[in-house]
């Protein structure tokens, strides 16, 4: 195929909207594409661990669906989803002290990522703002640019969102004119940074976002991917009728699967689901009849178990290779859960140079910079230990370690 003529191509770049103009592919897309090459160690992507699922087992699942039941698992299905698998995500939320959700407020999603798009078709305007954590996830910041919304970033530290900061900001804001529609946020094991919101600031969070009248999008992928200390209560959990949960299957079971699902506060329930049915029409069919069936025939919680034991010990051996080679004057956090650590380096080191030289060093990870509503990330950076073993994570975080201390001799620090 040629390409287009040049004044052709011209015409069509006057007819992109606003909107269009403004979406950027995701960083984390960019250096997905390096991860492929095997001379390369990736401290980058957040891939769960798929080896450890029995492939088999969902292979002889999948045959049999689509033999036995193959005129309803490739037809089109409903826009809510299955009624059986919306029933299973109630107790896969109940797993998590979620008891609060009826199944009429289930709506299944094309992975989480269509959750949050939803709720920025439901609830924003161009020119409308959203709160959220700095550093937060690539693919919502993606999403709220696409809707011409403004992220603001609350003040956090160790412990998750301060409460003080969400009150100073959003006073701060309406003060300038910002309408405000919602707080979005990963309180556990966030991504990229690793942090979770501590048990007690919590309801306080809570509290705020209703007295305030924002609704709160709670995004929880990794919450059951907790390797030490004791789960937190979820923000649903605390008030089911100003917060948007949004769950997923992919990193508990499998990404390419391409499910996730959203509870929502009854009030807002059709107008919600219609956002995405307008778009996707209904999630696939198979991919839910494969899910609901690994949920009733495996012991998912006992493989979630697995999972935990595994990410734990590499986790364990990210940290000690950190604390083993890092060059001064590096801070970096320690995740109880999740798939990420974020490193912070010296101010004036920018690590999207570093990264082209870090193809060279053969480590590669994502710039921090990519995860920051407020642009100050550039001398951070994303790690994930969650796809690669024990001895390749020493490795490349010693290839790493070297590139860091180049950089910060080269800095001047």
């Amino acid at each position: 195929m040629t390409a287009a003529p040049q004044s052709l191509a011209t015409a069509h770049e006057a007819l992109l909207s606003d909107r269009a103009a403004g979406i950027k592919q995701s960083a984390v897309r960019d250096v997905f594409e390096l991860s492929l090459d095997p001379s390369l160690v990736s401290l980058a992507g957040g891939n769960p661990f798929l080896q450890l699922l029995p492939l088999e087992k969902i292979g002889e699942i999948s045959q049999r669906i689509i033999t036995e039941q193959g005129t309803e698992a490739l037809q089109y299905g409903s826009g809510l989803g299955t009624v059986e698998l919306r029933e299973q995500i109630l107790d896969v939320m109940a797993a998590e002290g979620i008891t609060n959700v009826k199944v009429e407020d289930v709506v299944v999603t094309n992975g989480s990522q269509s959750a949050q798009d939803m709720a920025c078709k439901v609830f924003c305007n161009p020119g409308d703002t959203v709160l959220c954590e700095d550093p937060t996830y690539v693919g919502a910041l993606n999403t709220f640019e696409a809707y011409q919304v403004t992220a603001r970033p609350v003040g956090t530290d160790e412990n998750g969102l301060i409460p003080q900061a969400l009150r100073d900001r959003i006073s701060e804001l309406r003060a300038s004119g910002e309408r405000i529609k919602f707080l979005y946020t990963i309180p556990n094991f966030n991504n990229p940074s690793g942090i979770t919101l501590a048990a007690e600031r919590r309801q306080e969070i809570v509290d705020i976002c209703r007295a305030e009248g924002i609704l709160i999008l709670e995004d929880n992928p990794y919450g059951m991917l907790r390797y030490d200390g004791q789960p937190a209560p979820t923000l649903r959990s605390l008030d089911p009728e100003n917060v948007i949960y949004m769950g997923s299957f992919s990193k508990i079971f499998a990404p390419g699967l391409r499910i996730g699902w959203a509870a929502v506060p009854t009030h807002l329930f059709r107008r919600f689901y219609l956002a995405g049915e307008a778009v996707a029409l209904c999630p696939p069919t198979l991919n839910q009849m494969i899910i609901s069936a690994y949920l009733n025939e495996h012991n998912w919680k006992g493989q979630i178990a697995k999972y935990n034991d595994l990410y734990r010990s590499r986790r364990d051996a990210m940290l000690e290779a950190l604390a083993a080679h890092l060059p001064d004057g590096i801070s970096y956090t320690r995740p109880e859960g999740g798939f990420f650590i974020w490193l912070t380096l010296p101010e004036g080191i920018d690590t999207y140079q570093l990264l082209q030289q870090g193809v060279k060093a053969g480590v590669i990870f994502i710039p921090g910079a990519a995860f920051s509503p407020s642009g100050q990330a550039d001398n951070k950076l994303r790690l994930a230990f969650c796809s690669v073993d024990e001895a390749t994570i020493a490795e490349g975080v010693q290839r790493l370690s070297g590139l860091l201390a180049t950089a910060i001799e080269a800095n001047g620090n």
